[in-house]
């Protein structure tokens, strides 16, 4: 056996490891969003993707990694759906924060699953506290982007604070989404559209 045979061998053993995360991974957001993260246990999603436990968390390491990485995938389905109706990679607009609230109240599970690791990540030394911090400054910037984009387009008042509108609309919709978790009856999206209409000049 030659090295090069070797190197390919190792390649696609890891590319086949990749493949096999990728699709533990659709099927674990589909199951958490479907049936709800408190009975999404790591038997119930090893059952669905055919491993046992141990070999599902061969994968990830441990549960909170699992769930992390779910978050991940559910970020990146999000941003791919904005890129499809938008026709390219774009940003974060105000329309599309208000899609992805409404899409949320279709999947308790995830926003369950979030809000969650999200109180729990507030400690340092959590698993999930550098996606959170990550992904705080991520969408916060890209709010920051889409004020300043209505703005230039006169649809947003220009004495607005760009950082400090995007603050309030993130606090907002997290909020909204603990307040939902406990009455379903909360119009999480048509709220946010209300506070945006109140930006308006």
């Amino acid at each position: 056996m030659t090295p090069r045979l070797t190197g390919m061998g190792r390649r696609g053993s890891y590319a086949k490891g990749l493949a096999r995360r990728r699709e533990i991974l659709r099927t674990a957001l589909e199951v958490i969003a479907r049936s709800g993260y408190s009975s999404a246990s790591v038997r119930e999603l090893a059952e669905a993707v055919g491993l046992s436990q141990a070999g599902l968390l061969h994968h990830f390491g441990t549960k909170e990694e699992l769930f992390i990485e779910v978050l991940r995938t559910r970020d990146e389905v999000d941003a791919g759906r904005a890129a499809e109706d938008e026709g390219g990679p774009g940003g974060l607009s105000a329309d599309r924060f208000v899609e992805i609230i409404e899409h949320n109240a279709q999947v308790p599970g995830l926003v369950h699953l979030y809000t969650r690791l999200q109180a729990e990540a507030a400690d340092a030394s959590h698993a999930a506290h550098e996606y959170f911090r990550e992904r705080q400054g991520r969408v916060r910037a890209e709010l920051s982007r889409a004020v300043r984009a209505e703005q230039d387009a006169g649809r947003m008042r220009a004495d607005l604070d760009p950082e400090a509108t995007a603050r309030t609309l993130m606090a907002l919709a997290d909020g909204l989404q603990a307040q939902w978790l406990y009455d379903p009856q909360v119009d999480m999206a048509g709220m946010i559209v209300r506070h945006l209409e109140a930006l308006r000049p």
